[in-house]
């Protein structure tokens, strides 16, 4: 199977597709009969990040001769639409991206993946210490753990100070959903589109919808959701919730054509200086930059962020954190060296050097003095203080109710549906799933 028209990276080599790549080996197989392949499965855009990790896989390889990493790439949205054909396929990776969460149960239900417990527990459980309580268990389910802990990351607001200074926005006085509606409004007045909204992928509009389900409904009203208790998905906050999106929504916030951008589009958007705002990941500075028209972006000291603001006499605290819990997914078959490999990647010095790199906020014990960048430090401030750190809802949810999530999102701020409506899409979702 080609992984992807872009091409792929063979540790630390690049070929235009897998049959160029599988020629070569081919080619040496004599040489290297006694060599474990091992294939690893990313979506990684930055050239940077990936210049990174091929220096990580040649300091491996270097130490375990045997061992041959092969790095394979998917697109975003391509891995979501192929990964569960490809895990049944003889391309199997060893190990991929995953973003925890019920889309991970899911696939281990399926009997595609390795239970890497007794991995983390080996040792007197070395492996498990190297890595945060928190990274561990919110990769475990019913006791087994699924995945092995890579990063942790935050969703949050990033914005233009040249283009909010225009506008005479302060983002220290956001503090509101009241607020924010009001900076929207007056960075409109100005002349400028006041967000960068990426409703082609649908998944960026959902940012918005879950956090004020967080911001209105709080731990409890989510949890009880989720568990199928009380009013599930038609809880009052959660139709609320959507009241507030749709509030959003008939300001026209957005840049046009946004219901048809791609999340990189909407990056470079941003990058592009042409709107004032994204909801975004950690990385979002990095992001911006690669996906400019011109390559360079918005200069660092030109970007601020602040937190989702609260709303008012909801139940959700300014403190309770949307983001993901990432990790590297192993499968069934994976040799003992993949996983070997894995605890080398995210070993405490690799994630101090990706961390300094702007790739991570890390998850490995005693990297964390590796965050250097001002905006990502930003983040790690904002995420060691959280209340409740809840995962992706179109990934916590599972894939189905999670797209419906996500369709839901970009119908109600887009003024295609109504708020109860949408709560009642997703309840209906959910229920077929139980």
């Amino acid at each position: 199977m080609n992984f992807s028209n872009k091409g792929a990276i063979f540790g630390g080599r690049r070929f235009t597709s897998m049959a160029a790549a599988a020629g070569m080996l081919l080619l040496g197989a004599g040489a290297a009969s006694a060599t474990t392949v091992v294939k690893w499965l990313h979506l990684e855009l930055d050239p940077k990040f990936v210049a990174a990790w091929e220096d990580i896989v040649k300091k491996y390889e270097a130490q375990h001769p045997d061992v041959d990493i092969q790095m394979q790439f998917l697109e975003n949205e391509a891995f979501k639409a192929k990964l569960p054909t490809l895990l049944q396929s003889d391309d199997v990776p060893d190990f991929f991206y995953s973003w925890g969460g019920g889309v991970l149960k899911q696939q281990a239900e399926t009997g595609a993946l390795q239970d890497v417990t007794a991995a983390l527990d080996a040792d007197g459980g070395k492996l498990r210490n190297a890595y945060t309580p928190s990274s561990v268990s919110g990769l475990t389910f019913d006791g087994k753990t699924w995945a092995i802990p890579y990063k942790v990351g935050l969703v949050s607001f990033f914005y233009n100070k040249e283009l909010f200074a225009k506008a005479g926005v302060k983002a220290e006085e956001i503090k509101s959903w009241a607020d924010f509606l009001e900076a929207v409004k007056k960075i409109k007045e100005a002349g400028i589109v006041p967000i960068a909204g990426g409703g082609g992928d649908k998944w960026p509009i959902h940012f918005y919808w879950s956090y004020l389900v967080m911001r209105e409904g709080g731990q409890k009203v989510f949890e009880a959701a989720k568990n199928g208790e009380g009013e599930g998905f038609l809880d009052p906050a959660i139709i609320k919730a959507g009241d507030d999106l749709a509030e959003l929504g008939k300001l026209e916030p957005f840049q046009p054509g946004y219901l048809g951008a791609t999340w990189p589009q909407t990056l470079g958007v941003f990058g592009d200086g042409k709107a004032a705002m994204i909801l975004g990941f950690e990385n979002t500075e990095a992001n911006q930059r690669k996906n400019a028209g011109d390559g360079k972006g918005l200069a660092t000291d030109n970007i601020g962020r602040f937190a989702f603001p609260t709303v008012e006499g909801g139940a959700g605290q300014a403190t309770d954190t949307l983001g993901g819990l990432n990790g590297w997914a192993v499968t069934k078959k994976a040799s003992k060296e993949a996983i070997d490999f894995l605890a080398f990647l995210t070993n405490a010095e690799n994630e101090r050097a990706m961390a300094k790199a702007g790739m991570l906020l890390p998850v490995a014990v005693g990297a964390g003095d590796g965050v250097t960048s001002p905006l990502l430090a930003e983040s790690a401030k904002q995420l060691a203080g959280s209340t409740w750190h809840q995962n992706f809802f179109d990934q916590d949810l599972g894939a189905a109710v999670g797209r419906v999530v996500n369709d839901v999102s970009v119908e109600i701020v887009s003024g295609q549906m109504n708020s109860k409506d949408g709560a009642q899409m997703i309840q209906d979702a959910f229920e077929l799933e139980q």
